[in-house]
């Protein structure tokens, strides 16, 4: 996600190989039977360390995954994916589309792909219910949110627009401790099956016009957990028709065509995002019917709750997206 920064895998800076690296195919035996027991080398570098140029961006992630496969009488364990086996975000990314309803590569966080339109095949089971995937993410999570509201709930009780605190809302969709959470009633597979990741909860400006901008303040502040709801820029991005709804103030003015081409439209009541209003303490944004984006006090129990969650990476998945063959996990 960084072009200055450089990873080497099973290389020296030199990027030359490695004697010893674990590599697909080998075997793995127990320690006391083998020197090689896997171990994989990475090397991280600036691209210009040679010249001693610091990197403007200072961080940068990466994702190493393993597949195993038993190998048959030696009792070890052969690196390599079988055969005919694809990760989530690899089957879906392979349907990305540039027009139309699908998956398009994220304009405004390179390497993230997210679904467009008015009914995307972006339907999947999680929990035994049915979900729709938000975005492939750059770590290989997959962004989901319940399909249908688990009910009229407000934000935060105690009128407090921080997220973190943690809102009211947030604790009853996370609680471990709580035996009516909504957490502690999805069942053990689905639990782990759920990644806990960084949302980004910043305050937004009401009306702006800037969608660069204002994906800035929402990561500006984030928060680690396992349940959130989708930010006002999650819902923006959805909508394919860029040119009258390609940003807050746009979506609004033209709700009336906005909300023909955004599958996050709500069929029925409004549902709450995650991010609150800036400079208006106690005000949080909720998606309307109409497809406009507007803000309530955060104590309104009038409002529906459509909670979201990150898959881990490296599931697989089977099914077609679609509503009636969605797609269902394999862990």
């Amino acid at each position: 996600t960084n072009n200055d920064i450089i990873f080497y895998l099973n290389k020296d800076q030199n990027d030359q190989d490695i004697e010893g690296a674990l590599k697909q195919n080998d075997t793995l035996t127990k320690a006391s039977e083998s020197n090689n027991v896997g171990y994989v080398y990475v090397t991280v570098l600036y691209k210009d360390y040679e010249n001693q140029q610091t990197a403007t961006t200072k961080t940068a992630s990466m994702t190493i995954s393993f597949d195993f496969e038993q190998a048959d009488g030696s009792g070890g364990i052969i690196i390599g994916p079988s055969e005919g086996d694809e990760t989530a975000s690899d089957k879906l990314i392979n349907t990305a589309v540039t027009s139309g309803d699908g998956l398009y590569a994220d304009t405004y966080e390179p390497g993230r792909y997210i679904y467009k339109g008015a009914n995307p095949n972006n339907y999947i089971t999680f929990n035994n219910e049915t979900w729709r995937i938000i975005s492939v993410e750059v770590d290989g999570s997959l962004k989901i949110m319940k399909k249908d509201s688990i009910g009229l709930k407000a934000w935060d009780s105690t009128k407090s627009d921080n997220w973190a605190k943690p809102s009211t809302l947030n604790t009853y969709l996370n609680s471990t401790t709580d035996a009516n959470s909504y957490y502690n009633n999805l069942s053990s597979d689905a639990k782990g099956l759920i990644q806990e990741h960084a949302w980004g909860i910043g305050a937004l400006t009401y009306q702006n016009t800037d969608l660069t901008a204002q994906i800035a303040s929402e990561n500006g502040t984030t928060w680690n957990g396992n349940i959130g709801l989708i930010s006002v820029s999650d819902y923006l991005r959805a909508n394919t028709n860029t040119t009258e709804c390609g940003n807050f103030s746009l979506t609004n003015t033209n709700y009336a065509t906005c909300q023909t081409t955004n599958y996050l439209v709500p069929s029925s009541a409004p549902y709450w995002a995650i991010s609150p209003r800036m400079g208006n303490t106690g005000v949080a944004f909720i998606i309307t019917k109409n497809s406009s984006v507007r803000s309530t006090g955060v104590e309104s129990t009038s409002t529906g709750v459509l909670p979201a969650l990150y898959l881990i990476p490296n599931i697989t998945l089977d099914g077609e997206g679609t509503s009636d063959q969605p797609y269902t996990i394999n862990s």
